[in-house]
């Protein structure tokens, strides 16, 4: 996570062409503009980029009036969407708070890229580059496309060996030309969380269902992507692969209509952002013995965002010792046990004392917390 006025989180989202990441990301922005959203929340949710709000906006609007569905991603694109406190909703002292600002950047790319060859040197070098921002992302979803194991229903394992294949294949391809001089990637997406997308096709599978479908029929090729991902990362016990579930559905899609109201865990993407990695970076830091500077990148985001969570303030040091005296164990401890009745104490407090970025955020881990009750994600208990 990146500190600054605003604190960025970024999210890859990992799929094959057709699995559905245009419509993900057109129905995620699309929602956060309807007034009924807007009216909910304290917050609005800006595209960085007009041009590129507008056209996601324009795609969810064609699904929602014209039945339409956007046209597949042929380029790398990187999406920054800022989540800022409603004017109403802003307090004196807000500087004085670890950011006022949310930013979330969504990394697209083309779902061929790990299906098929490039057509040069050029091509070649620009995955490369597109894949380093990528792996620079907090949190990482690997889509798995429900439509595909209707497809392959009783031999699903033939679709998801294929799926986790060409990934770890394509991934040890890029290796040397990820990694700096061999030296594994401090910054890198440490959370990769398995998910179904077009959940809306298989309406009696929950993530628990999903979990068990996959350990039962790819637990083998998981585990020979996470020790892919392992060798690239530093610090590798600081990572988990294949641990976290969820379910995705852009909307609901029959013959001739597209229900857009009618999502799936598309609402989630911006919680899990948020909170998962300072939950879990937490418990790493906590349990165990890190690098130096994977524990500074680690520490950076649980001290802004438990800051913000209890509504103090936090400055940024400017080295580990610091870091780690200023965060401390209470607030390491408070990281890994927030939960249940004590978020909903701490979220009715901030809404009393009107502050709304703690509000925001306490609100965060209560949707995750719904969503698991409901049976939609399902978190680690490493």
């Amino acid at each position: 996570m990146k500190l600054s006025r605003a604190l960025e989180q970024h999210i890859a989202v990992f799929g094959e062409s057709g699995s559905g990441k245009t419509v993900m990301l057109s129905s995620f922005y699309g929602a956060t503009q309807e007034p009924a959203y807007m009216q909910k929340n304290l917050f609005h949710v800006v595209a960085d980029d007009i041009g590129q709000g507008t056209r996601l906006h324009r795609n969810y609007l064609g699904m929602q009036k014209s039945s339409q569905v956007p046209m597949m991603t042929k380029t790398s694109t990187s999406y920054a969407f800022s989540v800022k406190l409603k004017e109403g909703a802003k307090v004196k002292g807000l500087k004085t708070k670890p950011f006022d600002a949310l930013r979330l950047v969504w990394h697209d790319y083309p779902g061929e890229w790990f299906e098929q060859g490039v057509s040069g040197p050029t091509e070649a070098q620009g995955r490369v580059d597109a894949f380093r921002s990528l792996l620079g992302s907090d949190v990482a979803f690997l889509l798995v496309d429900a439509q595909l194991l209707l497809d392959n229903a009783g031999e699903e394992e033939r679709y998801l060996k294929s799926l986790l294949g060409n990934f770890k294949n394509g991934l040890l391809s890029l290796k040397d030309d990820l990694l700096d001089d061999g030296k594994p990637l401090v910054e890198f997406p440490r959370i990769w969380v398995m998910a179904l997308t077009k959940a809306d096709l298989l309406p009696d599978m929950d993530v628990f269902k999903f979990r068990d479908l996959l350990i039962e029929k790819a637990c083998d090729d998981m585990d020979a992507l996470r020790k892919v991902l392992a060798e690239l990362v530093e610090g590798s016990d600081a990572l988990s692969v294949g641990e976290d579930f969820v379910l995705f559905s852009s909307a609901k899609f029959s013959p001739g209509e597209i229900e857009v109201n009618k999502r799936i865990g598309i609402d989630l993407i911006q919680p899990l952002a948020a909170m998962l990695p300072f939950e879990r970076h937490a418990k790493w830091v906590q349990a165990k013995k890190l690098p130096g500077k994977v524990v500074e990148n680690l520490l950076g985001g649980v001290g802004a965002l438990a800051a913000a969570l209890n509504g103090r303030k936090f400055e940024i040091p400017g080295r580990i010792g610091q870091l780690v005296n200023l965060v401390g164990p209470s607030v390491l401890s408070g990281a890994v046990s927030l939960a249940g009745d004590k978020v909903r104490e701490m979220n009715a407090d901030a809404m009393a004392k009107q502050e709304y970025l703690s509000a925001t955020l306490t609100r965060f881990r209560m949707d995750l917390d719904q969503a698991e009750e409901d049976g939609v994600l399902l978190r680690s208990r490493r």
